[in-house]
């Protein structure tokens, strides 16, 4: 054992010329190195150890670090010098997954499973009967009636229609009166086109040469660019439907999930923000992602400031100086103010654009902060990830447990002894997770009591792998916000209703790469909120958005079907 440590000891103290590089042979021991610290008896020793194990763990992470940045560096020498850099192939997902998911489902009962039995959905559409040869018959068979089967088959083809409209002329008016077209009926193509065209691009997420060449094997003749305009301006029926879906949702529940993922917008990169609940899923595209942006979501686009006292109050904890607070105060008012009419006082202290960035952004969101908080509709509770333009925004802020989770699925121990030292707080974690699941369902105060002495138990321990002690330092900081579910029962652990949302926008980001305008962008905001929506609420997408572009508005609103649900499930409670 000292002959080995005092191997590890040159290693670390006198490093050659490969000093990020240890022996193959010393690797192989340590990787299986399983020490009890606690058979040390003398702690000097004991510490020396420890010290020395974690210093070989903190030059193997920073190794790592240090090779994936040479190469990044390497790469872009390669692209400046106008050759390519190294292909970005994926790992093997043994290395790369950080899912908790198998942990966080350990010992959890099965789900029973729902029946998938579909006799009662199917309807037959035509009756054709199936007879016996009368050669095959015996000359005593008697007829015993039918054995009825539906088999579902589907036909497509084009339904063409030729409207003949009556036209009259007034000589006295000089003027011809035209019999109208059927509601729905604009262009040269019906609504029904129409529908299968949005369902296919926005539901079944396929690219807009696939439905083309879809549609002309049927024997449908319409260009590339009318498959476009489809996509982009028969969906405008619909932007009015996703604002009362927004309000609507934010209305429904007394938490929301957030999310945000990557976007395309011309060649540009722009985020994808997704507020959600039980009850719908909304999409909004935007250049940024900060808390102003967060913000104007969650005000439905009508994001105010008050540039007064309570918000220089607020301007001085995010860390404005006394100068500039002395500049504001003779622009202080309680009137509330818009976007432009903040910019234009912040044009007055500022005049160069290129300066105080930082100073704009703090009055800003100060301003927009004090206004937000005084609304009507005031969310009280966002439910998402440890990002910094989540904070300050409501009155309370409840974490993710499964993103606490990845956190320490990310540590790669490179010693056996901090492997089972990360496996153990890992499977204490998910067991009081399920702790948590089952004080939701009965929650009681000496159970509240107990849980959060666990907590402290479990996420104030030292194990002596100063990187896990790190992360349990971190996780033991957000005890309010991950423990948020002790005073507020009915809100979820995780944010995974956001993460669903944003794999949706993925998955259409790696279909169709982005949108080419402003225009194209709400149109994909708007109908990948009508759609996923529509599917949490259990409605066809296909009739709806048939009902809406043919003009018979008779299935009822996404949004209405929101607010019934919210009250049923409020009832039930």
């Amino acid at each position: 054992m000292l002959s080995f440590l005092k191997k590890i000891v040159e290693i670390l103290v006198y490093p050659r010329n490969d000093m990020f590089r240890m022996d193959t042979k010393l690797k192989e021991q340590l990787k299986h190195l399983d020490l009890d610290f606690g058979h040390i008896g003398d702690e000097s020793t004991r510490d020396g150890v420890s010290l020395l194990l974690n210093g070989v763990e903190q030059f193997s992470h920073e190794n790592d670090q240090l090779k994936e940045e040479n190469q990044n560096l390497k790469n872009e020498i390669n692209r400046l010098k106008g050759e390519q850099g190294q292909p970005t192939i994926r790992a093997g997902k043994k290395d790369t997954d950080i899912s908790s998911e198998q942990e966080r489902k350990t010992d959890k009962p099965p789900k029973k499973r729902k029946s998938k039995a579909k006799k009662h959905k199917i309807k037959a559409h035509c009756e054709e009967l199936c007879q016996v040869e009368a050669s095959e018959l015996p000359s005593d068979a008697v007829f015993k009636g039918y054995d009825p089967v539906i088999v579902q088959d589907i036909e497509i083809k084009p339904k063409n229609t030729e409207f003949k409209r009556e036209v009259y002329y007034s000589p006295s008016l000089n003027k011809r009166f035209i019999g109208p077209l059927p509601p729905g009926y604009t262009g040269e193509f019906g609504p029904g086109i129409k529908t299968l065209v949005l369902c296919l691009y926005h539901d079944s997420v396929m690219t807009q040469p696939a439905i083309h060449r879809l549609l002309e094997t049927t024997g449908i003749y319409l260009s590339k660019a009318t498959i476009s305009r489809i996509i982009t301006d028969e969906d405008s029926i619909f932007h009015q439907e996703k604002a009362d879906i927004l309000s609507a949702g934010l209305q429904s529940t007394d938490y929301q999930h957030i999310d945000d993922t990557g976007a395309r917008v011309n060649g540009k990169n722009h985020y994808t923000h997704v507020l959600c609940n039980p009850f719908y899923t909304a999409y909004f595209t935007r250049p940024k992602k900060d808390r102003l942006t967060i913000l104007d979501l969650l005000s439905s686009g009508h994001l105010v400031f008050h540039l007064n006292q309570a918000a220089v109050e607020l301007m001085v904890a995010l860390g404005l100086s006394d100068k500039q607070q002395a500049r504001l105060q003779p622009l202080l008012n309680d009137a509330p103010m818009s976007r432009a009419e903040i910019d234009q006082c912040l044009l007055t202290l500022f005049p160069n654009p290129k300066k105080h960035s930082t100073h704009r952004r703090i009055i800003r969101e100060a301003s927009a902060l004090v206004a937000y908080q005084q609304r009507d509709d005031l969310i009280k509770i966002l439910i998402c990830d440890d990002a910094p333009q989540f904070k300050s925004i409501t009155e309370y802020l409840a974490l993710c447990w499964v993103h606490e989770g990845r956190h320490y699925r990310k540590l790669k121990p490179f010693i056996l002894t901090h492997q089972t030292k990360v496996d153990t707080v890992l499977t204490d974690l998910w067991t009081f997770y399920r702790s948590l699941l089952a004080y939701k369902e009965a929650p009681s105060e000496a159970e509240a009591e107990k849980l959060s002495e666990q907590f402290d138990a479990l996420f104030s321990q030292t194990t002596g792998y100063d990187l896990l002690d790190d992360r349990l330092q971190k996780t033991y900081a957000k005890k309010d916000n991950l423990l948020l579910v002790l005073k507020y029962p009915q809100i979820p652990l995780h944010n995974n209703s956001a993460e669903f949302g944003a794999r949706a926008q993925t998955r259409k980001r790696d279909v169709s790469l982005q949108t080419k305008n402003e225009k194209g962008t709400q149109a994909k905001d708007t109908m990948m909120t009508i759609v996923q929506t529509a599917r949490k609420l259990g409605v066809n997408v296909l009739n709806y958005i048939y009902d809406r572009i043919s003009l018979n508005f008779k299935m009822p609103s996404l949004s209405s079907l929101i607010t019934l649900r919210s009250q049923m499930q409020g009832d039930t409670s």
